[in-house]
C-alpha cells in the first residue's frame, strides 16, 4: 500500500458525502473534522502522490546514469566502481538522502518486506547467488527489470528478473521505509496541526502499510 491508498480513501469519503441526500443533515466524520478536507485538500494529496512517484523517477534516473561503471568489490562510488550493495547505498543516498547499511543482508534486514507481486520502481530485490540468503541486491526498475552491479569483470547494467538464472535465485523484495521527514511533509501538505491530527496521520499510514523510522 502507498500514499495513493490514502488519497483513494479520502476521495471515497468525499464522494460518499457528495452523493448524500441534499435535505438530510450529515454529521461530519472524524476524518472530515480532522483533515478539514475539501477540493484543495484533495489536490494537495494528489500532488503528494505525484511527488512520491517523481521521487522514484529521480532514483531510477540516478541509477541509470551509473550504467557502465565497473564492478569493484567494496566499491562505493562511480569513481572507484561499485559492488551490488555499494551501488544501492550510493543511489539511495544521492536520490533520497537515505543512508542504508553497507552489506546486502543488512539492507534486507533494515527494510520492509513486501511480496514480489507488490514490487514498485525503486524497491529492492535480493538474490541468493553465493549459497547464502540476501547475498546479492539490485534496484527494481519496473516491468520485471532491475539494475545492479553483478560481479567482477562486469559493469552496472539492467537485467530481467524473469530469466531462469535470476528467477531461481530470487530471495525476496524489500521497500525502504518512509522517513520522519516524509511524515512531516505529509502533515504540512494537508495543513494539519495538533496531536490529534498527527495521531490520525500515523494511523492512516499504518493502515497503508507505511512505517516510520
Amino acid at each position: 500500500m502507498s500514499l495513493k491508498w490514502i488519497c483513494t480513501l479520502i476521495v471515497a469519503v468525499a464522494a460518499s458525502a457528495a452523493h448524500a441526500e441534499p435535505d438530510v443533515e450529515k454529521k461530519p466524520s472524524d476524518l472530515d473534522v480532522l483533515l478539514g478536507i475539501g477540493q484543495s485538500g484533495l489536490t494537495r494529496l494528489d500532488t503528494m502522490h505525484h511527488q512520491a512517484r517523481d521521487q522514484a523517477s529521480v532514483l531510477i534516473s540516478n541509477a541509470l546514469n551509473l550504467i557502465g561503471v565497473p564492478y569493484r568489490r567494496g566499491g562505493n562510488s562511480a569513481e572507484t566502481g561499485f559492488d551490488c550493495s555499494g551501488l544501492v547505498r550510493a543511489v539511495y543516498a544521492e536520490s533520497w538522502g537515505k543512508i542504508l547499511p553497507r552489506r546486502a543482508e543488512e539492507q534486507a534486514a533494515a527494510t520492509e518486506q513486501i511480496a514480489k507481486a507488490d514490487l514498485k520502481p525503486g524497491d529492492l530485490v535480493f538474490f541468493n547467488t553465493m549459497r547464502r540468503a540476501f547475498s546479492h541486491v539490485g534496484i527494481y526498475m519496473g516491468d520485471g527489470k532491475f539494475i545492479h552491479s553483478p560481479r567482477t569483470g562486469t559493469t552496472v547494467r539492467v537485467e530481467s528478473m524473469n530469466i531462469a538464472y535470476w528467477e531461481k535465485r530470487f530471495d525476496g523484495a524489500r521497500r525502504v521505509e518512509i522517513s520522519e521527514d516524509a511524515r512531516n511533509a505529509l502533515l504540512n501538505q494537508v495543513n494539519l496541526d495538533g496531536a490529534d491530527a498527527q495521531d490520525l496521520i500515523g494511523k492512516m499510514m499504518t493502515k497503508a502499510g507505511m512505517r516510520i523510522n
